[in-house]
């Protein structure tokens, strides 16, 4: 009988061995609440490789094609409503999770971006002007996209004929070509410069 109890009492303690140490192996960091910078309550937040992804600039890219789609059918009210709902994203936008070389990228491209999109935002009724900050706004766009993703297959297409034959570029979700700069006018004018994944 004894000896049945000790291999209990054994095979009890190395079960809870095993456990312990497959727990021990999670790197945890201890994260105390914005309110108080002592807490001894503080919440334990697992390190996972979820929380080390890219982040997502999802809220950003769909305001923008929103933004997109209402240039291509000349709608300067939607592309400004599209404008500071952007606004709104880059303020939302989480900064601190950001490794030091996104972070780079991302506070070289956001006031710009962001001043784009409060012109564009500001300025309905006058959708030549609204169209000049759009083509800024596209390449910020696509330097986002290119760094932290698109989260969905996208196409960086060209308009050759748009600011006088100069030409401007833009990203859309379509391979089907709604041109932004010339709209109604000319909504197939363009090509698929870019795949982008």
């Amino acid at each position: 009988m004894k000896k049945i109890i000790l291999c209990v009492t054994i095979l009890t303690i190395l079960l809870s061995a095993c456990v312990n140490s497959a727990s021990d192996k999670k790197e945890t960091i201890i994260t105390p609440p914005v309110s108080s910078p002592v807490d001894t309550s503080a919440k334990q937040t697992t390190v996972t490789a979820e929380t080390m992804a890219i982040p997502s600039i999802t809220d950003i890219l769909n305001r923008y094609l929103k933004m997109k789609n209402a240039f291509a059918k000349d709608n300067d009210k939607d592309a400004a409503a599209a404008g500071n709902e952007m606004v709104k994203a880059f303020t939302g936008f989480n900064k601190a999770i950001l490794t030091p070389d996104q972070a780079k990228v991302y506070n070289d491209i956001e006031d710009d971006a962001r001043e784009h999109a409060e012109h564009i935002g500001s300025n309905a009724g006058n959708i030549k002007h609204q169209r000049e900050h759009f083509d800024m706004l596209s390449k910020d766009i696509y330097q986002l996209v290119k760094t932290f993703g698109g989260e969905q297959k996208l196409y960086y297409d060209h308009c050759p004929m748009y600011n006088d034959g100069e030409g401007a570029n833009w990203i859309s979700e379509t391979k089907d070509i709604a041109n932004p700069y010339l709209g109604k006018a000319m909504p197939t004018c363009g090509t698929v410069k870019e795949e982008l994944k």
